[in-house]
């Protein structure tokens, strides 16, 4: 009986082994786990990369973007300070060199201002209009001084204007986007079956005669139909209608960009555009 009781405590005296392992386990799971999410992390910041870097070569912004890639790791070291710490804006480098956005706008000015002198008759007869947009300096070629109804073809009267135009922007260090936009009537002809392929056909036209005027690199330039979904007027009125159908030539940032954390918000940033300020 004696030595039945002695070999049963032995066997509890050390059952805490069991916990001890139970317990060691459990703390190798865990650092496993933070293992596996920082590496997790790492791979999220390169598919963001590459989302970015196809974004803007998909939109012509960058056209070799593939070179110079967004490093994520000032991003990231950003995000890691405090709220109360003011931030100060970074600029990103996509390309040669840095342009301020207030550097950048002023230029535009100066441009815009050259082709309104340029242009005084066009601008006075209600065919070109010219503004600041959001994305840069925008010149509005209007339907009705370029266009047949229904047609993508450049009216002849209109191409030395279209390659004074080239002439004047071809110099600077910016990209053109070309804008195809109709109204909200629908089309249906022998060439088109819908306003989406009018818009970019009229805007691959313009396209091609700024092209051939031989004073803008094609790596400069993009082109893009919007059909009715982009109106700066309403569609109610014929002289709305009229002004939405139009070819939006857009001169905007070629290779750079200002990453600006606004209000001392280091988790949030956004892209600082022209006209925003």
């Amino acid at each position: 009986m004696s030595g039945r009781a002695q070999r049963k405590g032995h066997s509890g005296h050390e059952r805490w082994l069991v916990s001890y392992a139970d317990f060691i386990t459990l703390l190798f799971a865990f650092f496993v786990v933070l293992y596996a999410s920082s590496r997790a992390d790492q791979k999220k910041q390169r598919q963001v990369s590459q989302a970015i870097d196809s974004a803007f070569h998909a939109l012509g912004l960058f056209p070799d973007t593939s070179r110079h890639q967004v490093d994520l790791r000032n991003v990231s070291a950003i995000s890691q300070r405090s709220k109360d710490e003011p931030v100060a804006p970074m600029n990103i480098v996509m390309g040669e060199d840095v342009l301020a956005p207030a550097q950048v706008k002023q230029d535009l000015e100066r441009v815009r201002k050259q082709l309104e002198k340029m242009l005084s008759d066009e601008v006075a007869q209600h065919t070109v209009s010219i503004q600041m947009g959001k994305d840069g300096l925008v010149i509005s070629l209007r339907e009705a001084g370029f266009f047949s109804s229904g047609s993508a073809t450049p009216h002849p009267a209109s191409l030395p204007m279209l390659r004074r135009i080239a002439a004047a922007v071809g110099h600077t260090p910016y990209s053109l986007r070309v804008e195809g936009h109709t109204d909200n009537v629908p089309i249906h002809n022998n060439e088109f079956d819908s306003n989406w392929e009018l818009s970019s056909a009229r805007a691959t036209r313009i396209t091609r005669v700024l092209l051939g005027a031989g004073s803008i690199q094609p790596d400069r330039i993009s082109e893009a139909g919007y059909s009715e979904f982009h109106p700066v007027a309403t569609n109610d009125t014929d002289a709305g209608r009229a002004e939405n159908r139009r070819v939006d030539i857009v001169i905007m940032p070629r290779t750079r960009v200002n990453l600006t954390m606004p209000d001392g918000d280091s988790t949030k940033g956004g892209w600082h555009k022209i006209g925003d300020d």
